[in-house]
């Protein structure tokens, strides 16, 4: 099937392979053979080793003899007899090459070729692959559709469908937008033009209305200036009576100005001597905490000097202890070379006086009595020298037994002298732990001692401080009852301007109206709020004007409340029958006049006698009010509760000259007081000494402690380990005890038996042991043999205890060296430590010296300052009677300032009225009649005059450029000509009224109109964008004109293939699955059919369902069909859609895998009726029933000599 369809045009992509390469066969090759360019192999000379291989193995790696190339070439033959040869071959380079009837041709005329046969590549009409029956059978709708638009070719408009679609589609929004925007374009222009008339009617009213202004800004120039300039008159005549008031004022200022020098220089004096006690305050504070580091020191440096003597002490004990060691060792060491000398002379004469020689006769005479001996004692020597053996072992086991019993005997006299050392040291250690604490209870309460007093003293520190804040307060609080004097002060001559200036000023709430009682002082003024100081005016115009005037002098912000128009809510009456509660306004006494502005300031509220009764009206009967309580308590509509104030807040106390006198008096007293006592939260010299030994101790007492502890786990492991090595020797001794007896009973035998040897040995030695002079033959054995063992025995322990003692002496030297050595270190030590403590002492006395300098210094400050500050307080007193002198002779001139600021400010208010309105004209450019000068003369608002309510007096000469500036005209002159007589009246009151009503008229009318100024300009701009914007409209209709009838051109060619294709295979697949699932015992056989999903005008874009339904089966859907079913199904599906448009041949690849024989033989019935001259059937098969009735069968096989395939034909039909 691979060849086949490789010839036919498939890419190898759909074939079993990625690259074309891959499909070139790379089997065994002769080895002999020669691959020929179009990849045969021709045939070898000789006959080599199977296959190409020495040894017969299968080697499929590539060499060099592997082929390149390979070639599949396919021989048609059509009705008319022409043969046509039609080839493909993978060339070295792994492309493709095609031929027809051996001519190289391009690979869209080798395919053109297919196709005027009918063999569709891309439909792949001509072949079905093994698998393809299940994927057809198993396919989606959309996958059916697909298969039917390559059969009919429809899908090869595809993607020109698709791009003229989008073409079409964009053309037509595009269409619709410059449709869109020609219409928007038109709407404009119509509004635009409806606009254009808005704005001229516009400009006519705006002219009308800025003549209106300028006649009105005139108006109040004139005016400005009148009062100006009468005003400037009656200030000259107050500032010649002011002259002489001030010449009688001015030598008591002179005495006042005389007396503050002197207090100034006895004030600097004062603070001289004082910075120096602080001076010396910090030099005694930072020598006193000198001295507490150096005593520390001292302490600690001393305490070491101790513990090292101590050390001295002891190691001295045990170098005297090593050195009487070493003594004894040397002693028991010349007793032992003593002896040893004494032994070796007694050897040598012992060796002279009994030296004796043998002749050879005794010597015969001695073996053969001994072989006698030999002879009749047999038995007994061997059981002695059984017992021998048996007492050597035994003496090995008791040595071994013995050896553990000393060494646990020595451990526990070892451990036994560890506890009791162990226990002596504990003993100290706990007796140095007793002392220590001791110590530290004792340095404790000292301690503790003097933080008592360091406390006593920063709580006395405390209470002074806490006293001097009081003062403090009470200074401020008589600061801001000065100041808030000042503001009430202004504010009423303020309130009072206004009333003379104004008629219509009432004056504020809080002056208007008056508790009923005096108990509901509080609750009044908490419930007015910010409405106690609101102003009460006739009329809206009267506040507007007040408000300007507010603007124009700098004052802060103030509430004017109109009689005329201002609002009233109405009061809830639910509260009026509840006992305890009154509304507000019926609180308060006042003018019944102004009874709308009281009912607007205390509104809602109510004033109840207590808070249970402000909490049952808003909370238990929950009615929404604002309640207030006599002490000050709040509870608002929400709910929401807030604290009283204190009743200082309107009732502060006025703080007299005198008494600020006393409180500043009983401040610098608590601060003297304050200075007097140490520093706060600093510790003194003892209390740090104190704390540093403390510190010592714990050290100490810790480290104590700590081997305090170590003592006693040592001492309890040392215990244990006793206990456990006693146990052991416990265990050990019966053991010995035992084997030690065992070893006696041995001993015992073998004295016995050598007894009986001896008696033996006696009767046959006795006349040889006479004749020589021996009492028996054992001293004539020991005497030849035992006294060289004895003595090389003796000298070997005499070598052994002189090695010990020497070992002894070298390692008690070397440990009375280390000791020498310990002793010096700790000596040089102590030499160092005690030099330091005499260096450190002599720190001590001499920062004690000069601290005492410094102490007697501090005393004559101190000394010092209480006479300046004596001379200091005199002089004060001094300058507080001139100032009273002052002051007294100074009402006057008060009083007659307060006459000449309240006509400046009369001045200053209209200049400054004056002035805004020009600055006015400049910004909002109203072109008003000038005699000379320019608006442009006029300086920036910075440089104007302003007056800070909250800003102290200043001087005469400041006043004069203050009038100065209020006066200056910057050289513009007004020209007042255009003015009509009617308007320079001053008692008319309704000329500014009709003025304000016509230009609010004209302004009102002017804000509805609200018009495009700039329509007409717009207007000639969207009239160009209208000609450019119906050019592209037209386009953009030709454009989709151009694009929708390409789109239906595509469209129709692609559904009138698509549904040709599709009617010839709905009509087929009927017929053919009769014929396939027909049988003798189902004679119509089973229904098949197609249906499309969407019934519209493009059916290649819906999905196709193919329903088949076998022989006396209900409908069910396809996957529900049995392997078989679904194999018939699939097969009647390919063979109605290749009736469309039919290849001269037909490949089926085992498409009867899943088949019974039944299914096979309809199969075949199905071929056989269809097979023709027109119509070939090639059938891959393994089922007997199928091919055994065909009419011709191929073979194919490779042929090994040429490296190709090679086909047998057996042609059937003569056997029929």
């Amino acid at each position: 099937m691979d060849a086949i369809s490789f010839v036919l045009g498939i890419k190898s992509s759909h074939l079993r392979s990625t690259h074309l390469k891959d499909l070139v066969y790379r089997g065994r090759v002769l080895k002999t053979s020669k691959i020929n360019d179009d990849g045969s192999a021709e045939q070898p000379a000789t006959n080599g080793h199977t296959n190409g291989h020495v040894n017969g193995d299968d080697n499929d790696k590539p060499n060099r003899s592997d082929p390149k190339t390979a070639w599949v070439m396919a021989v048609y033959e059509d009705d008319a007899g022409d043969e046509q040869r039609w080839k493909r071959s993978i060339t070295s380079q792994g492309s493709s090459e095609y031929r027809i009837n051996d001519h190289v041709v391009a690979a869209q005329d080798y395919n053109n070729a297919l196709e005027a046969e009918n063999i569709l590549m891309k439909a792949r009409n001509f072949l079905v692959f093994q698998g393809d029956v299940e994927a057809i059978a198993a396919q989606s709708p959309q996958d059916l559709t697909r298969l039917i638009e390559q059969i009919s070719g429809s899908l090869e408009f595809k993607a020109a469908y698709e791009k003229l679609q989008s073409e079409a589609d964009q053309a037509a929004e595009n269409s619709n937008f410059q449709l869109q925007r020609r219409r928007g374009i038109n709407s404009e222009i119509k509004q635009y033009q409806e606009q254009k008339r808005e704005a001229e009617n516009f400009q006519h009213k705006t002219e009308e209305r800025d003549a209106a202004i300028v006649t009105h800004i005139l108006w109040k120039l004139y005016h400005f200036q009148q009062v100006m300039d009468d005003s400037s008159a009656k200030i000259q005549d107050h500032q010649e009576n002011l002259k002489e008031f001030r010449r009688n004022v001015e030598s008591f200022e002179k005495k006042l100005e005389a007396a503050r020098v002197q207090q100034a220089e006895a004030a600097k004096e004062v603070h001289k001597v004082e910075r120096q006690i602080k001076r010396q305050e910090r030099e005694i504070e930072e020598k006193e905490n000198g001295l507490v580091p150096i005593e520390e020191k001292v302490q600690q440096t001393s305490s070491q000097a101790d513990t090292i003597r101590k050390r001295i002490d002891g190691v001295r004990k045990e170098g005297d202890e090593q050195r009487k060691l070493i003594a004894k060792i040397e002693k028991d060491l010349a007793t032992v070379q003593k002896a040893q000398k004494q032994f070796e002379d007694q050897w040598r004469e012992t060796m002279k006086k009994q030296g004796k020689e043998l002749s050879d006769a005794d010597r015969k005479e001695y073996n053969s009595l001994h072989a006698q001996a030999l002879n009749k004692s047999s038995e007994n020597q061997t059981k002695l020298e059984n017992l021998n053996r048996q007492l050597k072992t035994d003496e090995v086991t008791v040595n071994s037994l013995k050896g553990k019993v000393d060494g646990y005997q020595a451990a526990v006299e070892k451990l036994e002298t560890e506890v009791a050392v162990i226990q002596e040291r504990k003993t100290t250690t706990e007796a140095t732990v007793k002392q220590l604490s001791g110590e530290m209870d004792a340095k404790k309460k000292e301690f503790n001692q003097v933080q008592s007093e360091r406390l006593r003293l920063n709580q006395a520190r405390t209470e002074l401080e806490e006293k001097l804040q009081e003062v403090l307060r009470k200074l401020l609080d008589a600061d801001d009852g000065r100041r808030q004097n000042d503001r009430e002060t202004r504010m009423r001559e303020m309130v009072t301007s206004l009333k003379r200036i104004y008629p219509g000023v009432k004056g504020r709430v809080g002056e208007l109206c008056k508790p009923k009682q005096k108990k509901f002082d509080e609750a009044v003024i908490t419930a007015l709020g910010r409405d106690f100081d609101s102003v009460v005016v006739d009329s809206e115009k009267t506040g507007v004007e007040c408000v300007q005037y507010l603007k124009d002098q700098r004052f802060p912000p103030m509430t004017f409340i109109p009689l005329d128009n201002i609002k009233v809510n109405a009061v809830n009456t639910a509260v009026k029958g509840i006992s305890g509660a009154r509304l507000t306004i019926d609180a308060i006494d006042f003018d019944t006049s102004l009874e709308r502005a009281m009912s607007y300031a205390c509104g809602g509220s109510i004033v109840c006698d207590s808070l249970d009764i402000a909490k049952h009206v808003c909370y238990g009967r929950r009615i929404q009010v604002k309640a207030v309580t006599l002490e000050g308590f709040v509870i608002h509509k929400a709910g929401l509760m807030t604290g009283g104030r204190g009743p200082e807040s309107k009732t502060k106390r006025r703080f007299e000259e005198h008494d600020v006198r006393n409180l500043q008096k009983m401040a610098d007293k608590f601060r003297d007081e304050i200075d007097k006592l140490p520093r706060p939260d600093r510790r003194g010299t003892a209390e740090e000494i104190l704390s540093n030994v403390l510190a010592g101790l714990e050290q100490r007492l810790a480290f104590a402690n700590g081997e305090l502890a170590a003592f006693k786990q040592n001492l309890e492991s040392k215990r244990k380990e006793l206990e456990h090595v006693k146990r052991q020797l416990k265990e050990w001794q019966p053991k010995f005890k035992q084997e030690d007896s065992k070893l006696q009973k041995t001993r015992a035998a073998v004295e016995k038996f050598k007894v009986a040897i001896a008696e033996v040995e006696d009767k046959i030695f006795a006349d040889f042991c006479q004749r020589l002079g021996y009492s028996d033959i054992r001293a004539y054995e020991a005497q030849q043999g035992s006294l060289e063992q004895e003595a090389h025995e003796k000298r070997t322990q005499f070598d052994l205890q002189r090695s010990r003692l020497e070992s002894n002496k070298s390692w008690e030297t070397s440990r009375h060296n280390e000791t020498e050595s310990r002793l010096r270190n700790l000596e040089e030590r102590l030499e160092r430590l005690s030099k330091d403590i005499e260096s450190y002492q002599a720190e001590k006395e001499e920062i004690e010296e000069a601290l005492g300098n410094y102490q007697d210094s501090l005393a004559a400050l101190q000394q010092q300052l209480d006479g300046y500050k004596s001379e200091l307080s005199k002089r004060t007193e001094k300058v507080n009677a001139a100032k009273a002198e002052v002051q007294k002779r100074s009402k006057d001139i008060e009083s007659r300032q307060k006459a000449i600021s309240a006509l400046e400010t009369e001045v200053q208010r209209n200049s400054a009225g004056k002035f805004a309105l020009l600055r006015r004209c400049r910004l909002e450019q109203i072109n008003i009649p000038l005699v000379e000068g320019s608006l442009d003369n006029l300086p920036n608002e910075d440089n104007l005059l302003h007056q800070d309510p909250d800003a102290m007096d200043v001087d005469d000469g400041d006043d004069a450029g203050m009038m100065e500036n209020a006066m200056d005209d910057y050289g513009i002159e007004v020209d007042f000509d255009q003015l009509e007589d009617e308007f320079k009246n001053p008692e008319d009151d309704s000329i500014e009224e009709k003025l304000q009503d016509k230009i609010s008229s004209l302004t009102a009318e002017l804000e509805k109109l609200n018009p495009n100024m700039r329509a007409m300009e717009r207007l000639e701009v969207v009239e160009a964008r209208l000609n450019a914007t119906e050019k592209d409209y037209d386009d953009s209709k030709a454009a989709f004109k151009a694009a929708k009838d390409a789109f239906d051109e595509i469209r129709k060619n692609r559904y009138e293939r698509f549904s040709k294709a599709f009617s010839h295979i709905q009509e087929q697949i009927t017929h053919v699955y009769k014929d396939l699932t027909r049988s003798d015992q189902y004679p119509l056989g089973g229904q098949a059919y197609l249906d499309i999903e969407e019934d519209t005008d493009r059916p290649y874009l819906s999905g196709i369902k193919y329903h088949a339904m076998p022989p006396l089966k209900r409908f069910r859907d396809m996957e529900h069909l049995s392997g078989g079913e679904k194999t018939m199904a699939a097969l009647a599906l390919l063979f109605a859609i290749h009736s469309y448009q039919p290849s001269p041949f037909f490949v089926l690849d085992e498409v009867d895998a899943a088949l019974d024989n039944a299914n096979v033989d309809k199969i075949k019935n199905y071929i056989r009726e269809h097979a023709g001259p027109g119509m070939q059937f090639i059938v891959i098969s393994l089922k007997t029933g199928l091919f055994q009735d065909s009419e011709s069968l191929v073979g194919v096989y490779r042929d090994q000599e040429v490296n190709s395939s090679r086909t047998l034909t057996l042609d059937l039909r003569k056997y029929i």
